[in-house]
């Protein structure tokens, strides 16, 4: 079906955006902060799938550069020898989102792609505007590679935590950590502070993701735009490790995320593209009401396995 223009949306998109789009109540960018992410809280409990079983998750805190940094770390085995571990820096738009709202994502990462994960709890904005979210995501991501047995770091996150992943990337290609950053996968990402895109114009509204609430989002955070971290379209590329770039059909973010791809390729940089036609951005965590999410999930993870390792070889 088409959602009133050209657009493909699938059935079970249709039918939750339905659903969010007919419920009362303020907007997320009328709410304090706090409020907006018990907000984003309850919406996970309600839409994503559980956790399910896994072998081990911890919870931990770690030293960052302004205190302690909590992570969590998931393995679906009891024991391993070294290999490749995943660092994780959820979404939601700097300002939202923690731990428990990307959980049973990354449990599911953990046991498809058989390594660790270790999730990122990094400060959000507007108490910790910009750059303290990169700041904390490099710290934790130098942390693991020296605390945690691992041949290699794979480095994702989705929306802002996209943005977090190149980021990050970019940091440790100029400056590397102890261990080398072998992949990443950044999720329908935001690689730029501007919005003149033609997705921005066709999905602003009634998508999930707003104009609205990315203007809040961006009010909070403060980004510099003249920072790499910002706004890594503007920066040189070359020197990425394999990257796995996804991006959603009916999501704002979309045509930025298409535009970052091309600037991998352009960089020579080894790039997979894969956008989940039909859907919305915030898809990972709404993996039971919208089904077909599972798909998109198992694929892109799937797809990055054979990625890590062939890095790996």
């Amino acid at each position: 079906m088409t959602d009133g223009t050209t657009h493909y949306t699938r059935p079970d998109v249709a039918g939750f955006l339905a659903f969010l789009n007919a419920q009362d109540g303020p907007k997320m960018e009328e709410l304090p902060p706090e409020a907006a992410r018990e907000m984003f809280r309850v919406m996970g409990q309600m839409a994503d799938v559980p956790r399910g079983e896994i072998a081990q998750v911890e919870d931990r805190t770690i030293p960052g550069p302004a205190g302690d940094i909590p992570i969590r770390i998931y393995d679906n085995r009891p024991t391993r020898e070294p290999g490749p571990v995943m660092v994780f820096y959820h979404g939601g738009g700097w300002v939202i989102g923690d731990l428990n709202t990307h959980d049973p994502y990354c449990a599911e990462a953990a046991r498809l792609l058989d390594m660790p994960v270790v999730a990122v709890d990094y400060r959000l904005a507007p108490e910790h505007p910009f750059p303290a979210a990169p700041e904390d995501c490099e710290a934790a991501t130098r942390w693991v590679a020296d605390n945690i047995p691992c041949t290699g770091l794979v480095l994702s996150g989705e929306s802002a935590g996209g943005n977090l992943t190149i980021a990050t990337a970019l940091t440790l290609r100029d400056r590397p950590a102890s261990k080398p950053v072998i992949a990443i996968h950044p999720i329908y990402p935001a690689v730029t502070t501007h919005n003149e895109w033609q997705s921005y114009r066709d999905f602003g509204e009634g998508h999930l993701l707003t104009e609205g609430s990315m203007t809040w989002f961006g009010d909070q955070y403060a980004p510099d735009p003249t920072d790499y971290r910002a706004s890594p379209i503007d920066f040189p590329a070359e020197g990425l490790p394999p990257t796995l770039l996804v991006t959603a059909g009916l999501d704002p973010l979309r045509d930025q995320g298409r535009a970052y791809a091309a600037k991998l390729i352009e960089a020579g940089v080894p790039t997979t593209y894969r956008e989940a036609k039909g859907s919305i951005h915030g898809y990972i965590n709404l993996a039971q009401a919208i089904p077909s999410a599972q798909a998109d999930i198992r694929g892109a993870l799937t797809t990055l396995k054979a990625i890590v390792a062939e890095a790996s070889a």
